[in-house]
């Protein structure tokens, strides 16, 4: 991959994980509420925007990235995201990570590796 392509990789990456960790942050509320209160409460929370703004950061970052490479290409390395997104669920969530789970991970990061840069 370019530079350039390269870079806007890292910025999906970035803003994709971004924005699955705050839309979990926004859904994991303490308080015991159903259906349209709990919609309610979670729309006031700062995390369900912070992860929309990612979104929208991550969407357009994603076009241009797929203008410098091939789509088939293109979704391999972004599937790089699951690392990324369940590293973080277990750093910010204290999520568990079976050693089944982290070798699957790694056989993925090394093919992203293996397809991205070839």
């Amino acid at each position: 991959m370019t530079p350039t392509a390269t870079l806007l990789w890292l910025l999906v990456i970035v803003f994709d994980t971004v924005g699955q960790l705050a839309f979990k942050a926004a859904a994991t509320i303490d308080e015991d509420l159903d259906g349209l209160a709990r919609w309610r409460h979670m729309l006031k929370d700062k995390w369900i925007w912070i992860g929309v703004g990612s979104y929208v950061i991550e969407f357009f970052s994603w076009l241009a990235f797929l203008s410098f490479v091939p789509l088939s290409m293109g979704v391999l390395v972004g599937s790089i995201n699951i690392f990324a997104v369940m590293l973080g669920g277990r750093i910010f969530f204290k999520e568990p990570l079976s050693a089944s789970r982290v070798t699957a991970i790694t056989l993925i990061a090394i093919g992203v590796a293996l397809v991205g840069w070839a």
